[in-house]
């Protein structure tokens, strides 16, 4: 491909005179994802309606593990038992972050110190990875160590070999399918090394942001091995802390969310929780049972956000190679599923494509996002999140990205 800069700084120069402005910095489903739940707002309407099938007033107090019905939902979502289950609020990312401040606070084993009280926590990240992970170690003061991705999951001879080595090695955040922002789902294989792995730390947790289980964009989607079962298999089914929201099925200011976990971690969580709350927006969480009675309404939904969501991935494919195919070092992920794909750009180019594309009205990730400390040693990596806007907006903004990248590679 031809990359005059000449030619490129004056098509630049054009595309910052059109008056773009739009956001996709995050991914946020679109308008017309959240006016396809409208049906919620009015699944509880009447006092007398506001009663769970077994009797519970969800106005009032109490329910600390939520209501039988979510429970229910989130069992069948996940492929556990209901008494695995804890459902909370509209975020899982809260969840976890209430999850790492009790370790912190009071530790993951009766009988062990809280992680504060060591002189160093660890956590192993997984990269490219989820900022927001990142961003509760870097609050925490938990270091960070950087593992590589595979196209099966995480580097696991790596993450064996730290995790026998290194007792202040206490956790790992993983995305386990259509990981963020790869779209890589975990293989069998890597499930099962995480299942039976040897840890040097007796209190080393397994963060499993399942974020993105019924998010698939195409009719054959990733497969992704239910990680509780195998662990069951090893006697380590305690190591796991498994996260899930409808956050990106019903309204994500508004969903419901779950920490799934062992029986004897899940009645651990809940002596904690008595003292935190006295329970959970129970009236929301039968909004949803009422909308999702049964499993098979969660996939009908899904099968209504991919008939919005799939051709805004196809554009950026389609886009992408007639505009970068052919450049040097340059490439995109193809997942089948999930809310980002990662475009690749060649070593010490992904922050300026970021400035290039803000200067033109065109607001992408922070180029450093997808690793701990917002530091990407490479600068070769940028969060694509075509979700949010319209596929007129997306058709606008991305020859606008090629340009930048373009540019870019050519100055």
């Amino acid at each position: 491909m031809n990359l005059d800069l000449n030619t490129l700084r004056a098509e630049y120069e054009q595309y910052k005179s059109s008056g773009l402005k739009l956001d996709m910095s995050r991914g946020k489903p679109s308008t017309q994802q959240l006016d396809t739940m409208e049906r919620l707002l009015t699944a509880v309407t009447t006092r007398e309606e506001c009663i769970s099938e077994n009797g519970v007033d969800c106005c009032n107090y109490g329910g600390l593990d939520g209501i039988d019905e979510s429970k229910r939902l989130f069992a069948s979502m996940l492929g556990l038992t209901m008494h695995e289950i804890i459902v909370g609020g509209n975020s899982s990312l809260n969840l976890m972050y209430d999850t790492i401040a009790r370790a912190m606070s009071h530790g993951v084993v009766d009988g062990m110190k809280p992680w504060a009280k060591y002189d160093k926590v660890s956590f192993l990240c997984p990269v490219p990875g989820y900022d927001r992970h990142f961003a509760i170690c870097e609050y925490f003061n938990i270091n960070m160590i950087n593992v590589p991705m595979n196209e099966d999951g995480p580097d696991m001879d790596i993450v064996e070999k730290l995790v026998a080595e290194d007792e202040t090695i206490k956790g790992i955040w993983c995305v386990p399918k259509y990981s963020n922002p790869s779209g890589i789902t975990y293989s069998d294989e890597t499930v099962r090394r995480f299942a039976r792995m040897k840890t040097a730390a007796k209190d080393f947790r397994v963060f499993w942001d399942n974020a993105y289980v019924w998010h698939d964009l195409t009719d054959h989607p990733d497969y992704l091995l239910e990680v509780l079962h195998e662990a069951k298999k090893c006697g380590n089914e305690d190591r796991f802390f498994i996260f899930a929201s409808t956050s990106k099925i019903s309204f994500p200011g508004a969903g419901i969310s779950c920490i799934a976990s062992s029986r004897a971690n899940v009645q651990r969580i809940l002596k904690e929780l008595a003292i935190q709350t006295v329970g959970p927006d129970k009236l929301n969480q039968l909004r949803h049972a009422r909308v999702f009675r049964t499993f098979d309404d969660i996939k009908a939904q899904m099968g209504v956000h991919l008939s919005l969501i799939k051709p805004k991935f196809e554009l950026v494919r389609r886009v992408f190679t007639n505009e970068l195919s052919g450049i040097p070092e340059v490439w995109w992920t193809n997942p089948n599923g999930g809310y980002f794909l990662a475009l690749y750009t060649p070593k010490g180019k992904a922050k300026r494509v970021v400035a290039l594309a803000a200067e033109a009205g065109l607001k992408l990730t922070p180029a450093g996002a997808t690793h701990p400390y917002g530091y990407n040693p490479d600068d070769n990596i940028i969060r694509i999140a075509p979700t949010y806007p319209s596929l007129d907006e997306l058709g606008k903004a991305l020859p606008v990205l090629c340009c930048c990248v373009k540019l870019a590679c050519a100055e």
